[in-house]
This record gives C-alpha cells, structure tokens and sequence, in this order.
C-alpha cells in the first residue's frame, strides 16, 4: 500500500510550488513568472511557479519551482522623461514655459507622432507633453498633489516658486511633512510636485 506524504513534505512542497503571490508578470501553461521583495531587502525574487507532482510511493518531487535570488541589474541610469496629457497644448505651454519657466527641447522631434506635443527640459531629463484625450476624471482629484499621482521636480528655492505661483494666482498646497515642498496642478490638473533639495 503507497505511503501517504507527511504533512511536512507536503507544506514543503507547497511552498516550494507557491513561492511568490504576486500577479504573474506574463502567463502561459507551465509557468508564471512572478517577482517579490525578499524579507527586509529591496533585492527582488524570481520564481518561476510550475506544476508539482508528489510521488505517493516514493515521496519524491519530480518537478518544482525554481526560486532564485539576485539583483536586477540592466543598468537603469536616470528617468528619461515623464508624459504629461494635456487637453491644449498653447494652453499647457503657457503654464510649463510661461509660468514655470521650462524650455522646450528643440531637438526632440514633434511631427512623428500622431498627436500634438513638446517636449520640455527639466534639468536634464524632460516633461513630454501629449496633446491627447485624458482617461482621468478632472474632478474629484485630492486637494493635496502629494495624494494623487504626480510628477516630483527638484528645485533649489522654494519661496522663490512660492512668489511665482501667487503672482500668478495658482493654487498650491505645502508639504504635510513640513520639508520644503509645494504642490500644484497644470491646466489639466496633473499634479506637480516641486521639492527643496540642496546644491
């Protein structure tokens, strides 16, 4: 008579099998392909979730998953640019150029996409306006940017943008932590946030 497996066998086989419970990141037959964080560590975990089979007769996994790990590394240097939908692009330049004082990029190219856009620097990296129909609801947004989904840039004065911003009769809310951050929303209420950093 075959031999049922003991209870540890079997909790040590399902951890084995389900050694990560985050959504596959891409689904097919035999496995899904899963990411998670290692206990305290920002080192993420692959493992690669594939069916099991346990042995009644002889105890023996014939198939588990493969869980290995180490750090992901292709060489990420810096944010390139962040997209920002926009429902008029004069309009938003108004803001972006007129208000804040960002310049365009003139080397990005405008007529090979199928929208309208600017591309904007800010320090090195850059702000791409797109001239397209925003999914998000305008209203209802949180009053405060730092509770919405938001865009952070880093600046050297605060009071200073403070002074602009009132001048212009823009709104803004300060950080609720109390360090040096002021936030507010372009035309199409995107929210920014602009954080005091130092040099």
């Amino acid at each position: 008579m075959a031999s049922l497996p003991s209870p540890s066998a079997t909790a040590a086989l399902q951890h084995k099998v389900n050694c990560a419970t985050a959504k596959p990141i891409s689904v097919n037959s035999l496995c899904h392909f899963y990411q998670t964080n290692v206990g305290s560590g920002r080192s993420p975990r692959f493992c690669f979730k594939t069916k099991a089979k346990l042995s009644a007769e002889t105890n023996i996994v014939e198939k588990e998953s493969t869980c290995v790990n180490e750090k992901i590394d292709y060489g990420v240097v810096s944010v390139h640019h962040v997209g920002v939908l926009c429902d008029n692009l004069e309009r938003s330049l108004e803001f972006y150029q007129g208000i804040l004082g960002l310049e365009i990029n003139e080397e990005r190219p405008h007529d090979k996409l199928p929208y309208r856009g600017a591309w904007l620097w800010v320090g090195s990296e850059m702000i791409h306006l797109m001239e397209l129909p925003n999914p998000d609801p305008l209203t209802g947004r949180p009053e405060h940017g730092g509770r919405d989904r938001h865009t952070c840039i880093a600046i050297q004065d605060v009071s200073k943008l403070k002074v602009i911003l009132d001048k212009a009769g823009i709104p803004y809310t300060l950080s609720r932590s109390g360090r040096p951050a002021i936030f507010t929303r372009d035309p199409d209420a995107n929210a920014l946030e602009f954080s005091q950093v130092d040099g």
